[in-house]
């Protein structure tokens, strides 16, 4: 079990750096330089080993004045060569890395607009947005930086050792002796890199999930003694993503100076077998220290590597992390029937709902109709599937069976762009955008709008005195969540926004309920005139306000019990009635 776990994750692994370096080389022309920029950086390395050897035999031991010229020269232009190699790998690979960072929120967010509704049930949007910043940022170093440690490395390791061999091949079979060595420690700590590097991503995405509740709930927390919990609970995450953290520190402590062990030994060992009879006069003093020089010079690129890994399994991890994001399931948009406007005709024929990783059903079997500009309300107690069967219409939950019909067609037929453009919906859970009144009511499609369709919907919904009032009118911002606003005042800002989209299909989702009695009485008024000439469907807790509905269809346990008008509703003394008696004996005693 636990070997097929591991081999598991070390596919998924490969697979995901894969994908990493299949974005990177979509940009083949600036990797091309990048590595061209890496093989010069690489040879200067050579080249400043090989400057080791006159300088010492020629300059210092034979005096030659010659040398005494060119070498410095030569310093100075290897110099300057290794200066554009530099600047050729920093800017060409980091302009990879920001590309695939580009890339990939792009992916993300696109994911974003197309995932499953239900999918944002069972997601933290704290872990979600972790992606977008954290998850992102290593993927790139790992693409750029790490990508670029172990290729110029890499190519200093091979173009510095074949100068070693040129020089002795005694010697430097010596110094590999200590390759597998270093290879075993890398290949060990590479699957433990990686897990604790999971662990941190995880981590990071549970602290921000535990500061955004606190941001988003401040007000619940101080009011309801909340704040020593949330701090035990924030301290828990912080310790947590600390541990974590400390955990790959240990990891890294002790490759880097394992490896550099390693190397010391087989240095000592060529210093021993250099100075012994065997290689007497084999080499001269500057051949001897012009491998000594190189060989010193190799111990960068050999420690980067061994402590590059870590980033690249962190990169790795935080591939799978994103690559695991964007694979989820998109809405299915299979349907091509596209209209401009449709009628209105609402017909639900035994419709069911499961939610994911649950087994009953949400809604059995629900089956009402509503002919064109009818109104019909949809009540019943709290979780009996009012705001499920809602949603179902436009698509935002599939439905497990049954069907729906708009106009005598399958919902699933409609194109998912042609289907929402016939809906307006006003939410109990009002939802601004930090920008103007202006643009949260002229959202969207309707940005194009004129002005003359804008102060209509704004009269309609009796947004125009409050918004009069605001220091910049309609050009005000509301702020995060539109919380510079009243809930009234986000109430009708979103039902001018459903009245500016002047769709044939119009759902109430208890769109009053955050209104005081009188905005909710002019408010109601409004929506009267609107549901005249629009199917409407209202999720209503107020009894008081759906009584002239044509239809009124009873939820209890996911099933309608009762549906007819009020009048026939009342008579027949069932859930309807009971309702409607509590509500109104409640208004009483108030």
């Amino acid at each position: 079990m636990n070997t097929q776990s591991q081999n598991k994750g070390a596919n998924t692994g490969a697979e995901a750096y894969k994908s990493l370096l299949s974005l990177a080389f979509e940009y083949k022309k600036f990797f091309a330089w990048a590595v061209v920029g890496m093989v010069i950086f690489a040879v200067s390395d050579a080249s400043f080993a090989y400057l080791i050897k006159p300088m010492l035999d020629d300059g210092f031991i034979n005096r030659d004045p010659v040398m005494a010229v060119l070498v410095p020269l030569g310093i100075i232009g290897i110099f300057v060569v290794r200066m554009v190699a530099v600047f050729l790998r920093t800017y060409c690979m980091d302009y990879i890395g920001r590309q695939v960072i580009n890339k990939l929120r792009t992916q993300l967010f696109d994911k974003l607009m197309t995932l499953k509704t239900e999918e944002y049930d069972h997601t933290s949007s704290a872990l979600v947005v972790s992606k977008f910043s954290y998850d992102v940022e290593q993927v790139a170093s790992a693409v750029s930086s790490s990508l670029t440690a172990v290729i110029q490395d890499s190519l200093r390791i091979i173009v510095l050792l074949s100068y070693m061999f040129w020089l002795s091949w005694e010697l430097s079979a010596i110094f590999l002796l200590a390759g597998p060595l270093v290879f075993v420690i890398v290949v060990k700590l590479a699957s433990r890199f990686r897990k604790v590097s999971k662990g941190i991503q995880q981590s990071v995405g549970f602290v921000t999930h535990i500061a955004q509740e606190v941001i988003e709930a401040n007000r619940v927390v101080k009011i309801f003694g909340g704040t020593a919990y949330e701090q035990q609970k924030f301290s828990k995450a912080n310790d947590n993503n600390l541990k974590q953290n400390l955990k790959l520190s240990v990891a890294t402590a002790i490759s880097t100076p394992l490896t550099q062990l390693i190397v010391a030994i087989a240095f000592a060992g060529i210093v021993a077998f250099a100075t012994s009879d065997m290689m007497y006069g084999e080499i001269t003093s500057g051949d001897f220290m012009s491998f000594i020089f190189a060989m010193t010079m190799l111990l960068a690129p050999m420690r980067s590597l061994s402590s590059i890994n870590a980033n690249i399994q962190r990169g790795i991890a935080a591939g799978e992390s994103v690559f695991e994001f964007v694979a989820l399931e998109s809405e299915k948009d299979t349907g091509s029937k596209v209209l401009d406007k449709v009628s209105g005709d609402i017909k639900f024929e035994s419709a069911c709902l499961t939610y994911k990783n649950q087994k009953r059903n949400v809604l059995n079997n629900i089956s009402f109709s509503a002919k064109q500009n009818q109104t019909v309300a949809i009540v019943g107690r709290s979780g009996s599937g009012k705001s499920s069967l809602a949603n179902l219409l436009p698509r935002l939950y599939e439905l497990s069976g049954g069907d729906i019909l708009i106009d005598g067609h399958s919902i699933q037929d409609y194109s998912l762009e042609s289907l929402r453009k016939n809906i307006a919906y006003v939410g109990q859970d009002i939802r601004l955008f930090n920008d103007t009144v202006r643009n949260n009511i002229a959202y969207g499609a309707l940005n194009n709008c004129s002005e003359e369709d804008l102060q209509e919907a704004i009269e309609q919904s009796f947004a125009a005195e409050f918004i009069k009032e605001l220091p910049k009118g309609l050009d005000t911002l509301v702020g995060e969540k539109g919380m510079l606003l009243s809930g009234g005042q986000r109430q009708r800002v979103a039902i001018a926004r459903a009245l500016l989209k002047n769709a044939p299909i119009l759902i109430l989702d208890e769109a009053t309920s955050a209104l005081d009695t009188e905005s909710e009485r002019y408010i109601q008024n409004a929506l009267q005139q609107l549901m005249q000439s629009r199917t409407t469907l209202v999720i209503a807790h107020r009894l008081s306000t759906i009584e002239h509905a044509d239809n009124i269809v009873v939820m209890d346990e996911g099933e309608i019990v009762e549906q007819g008008s009020h009048d026939t509703l009342i008579s027949q003394q069932g859930h309807y009635a009971r309702l409607h008696a509590i509500q109104f004996e409640d208004k009483d005693e108030l």
